[in-house]
């Protein structure tokens, strides 16, 4: 009979559960419309904007893209799916971006010869692409009859000037010298210089021949000049490339970009110089993005001494950056979703906090932390995603309740002689629970006096503010002891969670602590005085309104 009546409550409960899965399934579309549009209700009747501020810490983590909730796993499981923690603390933040670049000409060392007037050439003396030349070195020599008849009209000006020295008319002088000031002016504009015109002044006779200079000292890059040539001046003869200081463009990659900045100093390696490095500094960053490498061009400015350094050559360039000392959270602890960064802080005993967080640019294997976080908190770095999934499940339980189901009566625990305390999950609370809620009263262990409160007064599912103030026997308030309070349901498999308390005025303690489930709390204070040992006492609570909240201690 009772091996009947065990399965008929096994079968009962299996039958609750699919039900709870299958409103589950229904309800989650219209819940996450709800939460898109609305702001998120908080246990207690709290809404989102009610709770948000500078110092408040919400109860969980609630998006359009899932709930999550606090959660708790036992040491045992963390052992077994390997979590590890870090202290958060300010760090000093360097990296080296690492970016692969061509040698090029400096274009601001490019000089181009090109004529104004048109001709043949007769001699050639810089004769082939790669020839070294140097500033005002002969190039080649140029025929012109419109620069032979023009030297003949300078010469005749300065005939005519000669010849009329002497008249008393001062307007017969200015005409002369305004004609060989602008016989003058035209041979200068076809790139005669003031040492060739005397030369032709001082001669008396045209040049027939009239030779071109380099105007830098260079490479020659581009030579389309030959002997014999016939020449116009829209031809482009020479191009000569000063390379004593080079260019290297790099393909720096976008996300890299915040850390590049104009003026930085770079070293440079080649494989052509291996275990040589070269010193550059950044002159330039392109204005738009190589769409298909998803890169941005970086100019970078090399001196050249001894012309080690050709063009086309490729090498690697290193910028160092430093951020400064800034607090940061290693790469494994967040949880990146691609619309918001998670994080896990661990709050003691098992249990553990999901916290939104914003973060910087991420330097070697830390992200910057901008918001969310503080210096001393620790967070989870390895098994997070296993943490993750608690939370989601956590936070799924919650919204059973939320949808009427913490009023069920889960009958089928107490099967097996389970020891539930009495405690119905929702619904109406006995006389005797109600009393508890309202007075939980004072009580005398070890000398002190403990007086136990919360707020609301009538502890409710979700966050609760537990305060305890603790006296002697002289009724004297007693300060700066250690205080922990630990809170767990009476019921088999309920994990008990501890958290320090923090000192008020007149002896008094508080800690804010997340009670998951509507029914019986015990909640255990540890008093520790300072030189003495440690006190204990234990409180019942009753938490009302039914329902589950993450399910703390579970």
């Amino acid at each position: 009979m009772l091996k009947l009546k065990r399965t008929r409550w096994i079968l009962i409960g299996l039958g609750i559960l699919i039900l709870i899965g299958g409103l589950v399934l229904l309800t989650e579309p219209s819940r996450k419309e709800h939460l898109s549009t609305n702001n998120t209700s908080q246990p207690g009747g709290q809404t989102e904007h009610e709770t948000s501020g500078d110092n408040a810490t919400d109860v969980s983590d609630t998006t359009t893209e899932g709930a999550q909730a606090f959660a708790m796993v036992s040491r045992a499981r963390q052992q077994l799916i390997g979590v590890t923690t870090a202290v958060l603390e300010p760090r000093p933040l360097e990296t080296t971006v690492r970016a692969v670049g061509r040698v090029e000409y400096n274009e601001e060392r490019i000089a181009h010869v090109n004529l104004r007037i048109s001709g043949w050439v007769e001699d050639l003396f810089i004769d082939y692409t790669g020839q070294l030349v140097r500033k005002g070195q002969p190039l080649f020599t140029l025929y012109s009859p419109d620069l032979v008849a023009t030297q003949d009209e300078y010469l005749l000006a300065l005939k005519a000037r000669n010849k009329v020295k002497d008249s008393p008319v001062p307007e017969v002088h200015k005409q002369a010298e305004e004609l060989v000031e602008a016989s003058r002016d035209r041979l200068h504009l076809w790139t005669l210089t003031d040492q060739q015109i005397q030369e032709i002044a001082r001669r008396g006779k045209a040049n027939t021949y009239l030779t071109i200079y380099s105007p830098v000292t260079g490479y020659v890059i581009d030579k389309k000049v030959f002997k014999g040539m016939y020449v116009q001046p829209e031809a482009r003869l020479y191009s000569i490339a000063d390379l004593s200081l080079v260019w290297m463009n790099a393909e720096v990659y976008e996300f890299e970009m915040p850390f590049v900045k104009v003026g930085q100093m770079t070293g440079i390696t080649f494989t052509g110089y291996p275990g040589e490095q070269f010193h550059g500094r950044v002159s330039y960053i392109y204005p738009y993005l190589n769409e298909e490498a998803r890169t941005i061009k970086v100019r970078v400015e090399i001196p050249n001494p001894g012309l080690r350094l050709k063009p086309e050559m490729y090498g690697t360039v290193h910028i160092k950056v430093n951020r400064g000392t800034r607090l940061a959270v290693p790469e494994a602890a967040v949880l990146d979703s691609g619309t918001r960064q998670l994080v896990f802080l661990v709050r003691g005993e098992g249990l553990f906090e999901p916290r939104t967080v914003i973060l910087g640019p991420k330097i070697g294997g830390y992200y910057e932390v901008q918001e969310g976080l503080d210096t001393g908190d620790k967070v989870v770095t390895s098994g997070n995603f296993l943490i993750d999934s608690e939370s989601k499940l956590m936070a799924a339980t919650n919204m059973m309740g939320s949808l009427g189901m913490g009023g069920i009566q889960m009958e089928q625990a107490k099967m097996g002689q389970m020891d539930m305390g009495g405690m119905p999950m929702g619904g109406a609370q006995p006389e005797k629970s109600k009393e508890m809620a309202k007075a939980p009263g004072e009580k005398k262990a070890g000398g002190l006096t403990f007086a136990l409160s919360t707020e609301p007064a009538s502890p409710r599912v979700g966050e609760n503010l537990i305060r305890i103030t603790v006296k002697d026997d002289a009724g004297k308030p007693i300060a700066h002891s250690k205080v922990q309070l630990t809170y767990t349901m009476p019921m088999p498999g309920m994990m008990p969670a501890t958290v320090p308390m923090k000192a008020g005025k007149d002896g008094a303690y508080e800690a804010t602590v997340n009670l998951g489930m509507g029914g019986p709390w015990d909640l255990t204070v540890t008093v520790q005085p300072a030189g003495q040992s440690e006190v204990k006492e234990t409180f019942s609570v009753t938490v009302g309104g039914g329902g589950m909240s993450g399910m703390q201690g579970m």
